[in-house]
């Protein structure tokens, strides 16, 4: 997606756009409905009184009042409670959910809807016809109430809790995977392994600090036909630049800066990771899970293990789904694959440093990569061949007994 688009993603994501949103609708619902008499062309046969409408929606703006503050305060806590037992990095996704800001909208949404009914119900402005429509609407805010309720109760025995949280990061995990495998290189042209940079190109720098968010792949071939040369990417999602840190470089001999400028704006900076294009991020998330799970202070090895089979299911996808030689969107963009042996240090390294004593977590990382390395191509059972033999050596250095030592050596 283009720069533009993905912003605009990031934004509907955001809490206060869906309860703007569903508010709005609230107000303009209690509103419309002071103008059904001149809107419907006919008289509609039963009369509702205004002080039945006016006692029903007192109830509403005083209990969702209530309701959205209490909700407020129980979702902080949640959050706390995740920042503490998980991982502050995984935050993002509780605040990005779905059904809480759906619940939560509903709630303002509905308490803005019988504010301005009771306004306009004080003001006389409803006929007959408006009250009976108002009466109608308030019937089905009242049902929208009921079932958000009955959501956000089940939901709370939920929120923040590791398992639930944990199982959020590895969603967006493998939504990451599966996008790459599906665009291993951004959509552009395979780029050779480390290749150098030749000395006569033009460099684009960064201006400031932070990680490669999102990359505007349109935005690169469209500049890269306007200039009619190829872009060569050097800092992909997930890549924490500077100030003259290499983006990309141009095989230009003079500077444009109108389209420099174009190229850089294609990059989004941020100060956090973000895990859209960055399938990296959402596996060292996951292993950092582990890790403080094996802290001391948690002294949790069943989460530990957990991640440890959520992390296989994701290197299966990124080992069956590699779609490597499909025909490139954006051809004048070079952009180097994803390391395999990255993403397994991202996953095991921590959990195979901070799990070295624990023979438990030992033989279901041993076990884990044994699994992997009869996956995919040589690449990626190369990197889980090289993981197991760290681990292991991690483990002979940190264990103490013999006898579990010599279980792990066994797993092979």
């Amino acid at each position: 997606m283009s720069r533009w688009q993905w912003l605009l993603t990031r934004m509907t994501r955001q809490l206060w756009f869906r309860a703007t949103l569903i508010g709005a609708l609230g107000i303009a619902a209690a509103g419309l409905a002071a103008l059904t008499e001149h809107l419907l062309p006919w008289d509609l046969p039963t009369t509702i009184g205004a002080d039945a409408v006016d006692g029903i929606l007192n109830i509403i703006a005083s209990s969702m009042l209530a309701v959205t503050t209490f909700s407020l305060s129980v979702m902080t806590s949640a959050y706390s409670a995740a920042t503490s037992n998980v991982t502050p990095r995984a935050i993002k996704l509780l605040i990005e959910d779905r059904l809480t800001q759906n619940v939560l909208s509903s709630f303002i949404g509905s308490f803005l809807f019988s504010i301005v009914g009771i306004v306009v119900l004080k003001t006389g402005a409803y006929g007959d016809s408006g009250r009976f429509v108002l009466f109608i609407v308030t019937i089905a805010v009242i049902a929208l109430v009921v079932v958000s309720l009955l959501r956000w109760i089940d939901h709370l025995t939920r929120l923040g809790r590791v398992g639930e949280t944990t199982e959020r990061v590895e969603e967006a995990t493998q939504r990451a995977i599966d996008w790459r495998c599906a665009n291993p290189y951004l959509g552009g042209s395979p780029a050779p392994v480390n290749q150098a940079i030749p000395d006569n190109v033009l460099r684009l720098t960064a201006d400031t600090v932070g990680y490669v968010q999102h990359v505007d792949m349109t935005a690169l071939a469209e500049q890269a036909d306007c200039l009619d040369s190829d872009i060569h990417l050097l800092a992909a999602p997930g890549a924490f630049v500077y100030p003259d840190t290499p983006l990309a470089w141009i095989d230009l001999q003079h500077e444009d800066d109108k389209a420099l400028k174009c190229v850089r704006e294609a990059f989004s900076i941020g100060k956090e990771r973000s895990f859209d294009q960055d399938p990296r991020f959402g596996l060292a998330v996951l292993s950092e899970i582990a890790s403080r799970a094996l802290s001391p202070a948690v002294n949790d090895p069943g989460t530990a293990i957990d991640v440890l089979g959520r992390q296989a299911r994701v290197l299966c996808t990124w080992a069956r789904d590699q779609q490597a030689d499909q025909t490139p969107q954006f051809p004048r963009v070079w952009v180097e694959a994803l390391h395999t042996r990255d993403l397994f240090e991202d996953a095991f390294n921590p959990i195979a440093r901070d799990g070295a004593s624990l023979l438990e977590v030992q033989m279901k990382l041993r076990k884990t990569l044994q699994a992997l390395s009869q996956m995919g191509d040589a690449a990626f059972r190369q990197a889980a061949f090289e993981q197991a033999e760290r681990a292991l050596a991690r483990a002979e250095q940190a264990m103490t007994q013999e006898a579990d030592k010599q279980r792990l050596r066994e797993l092979r």
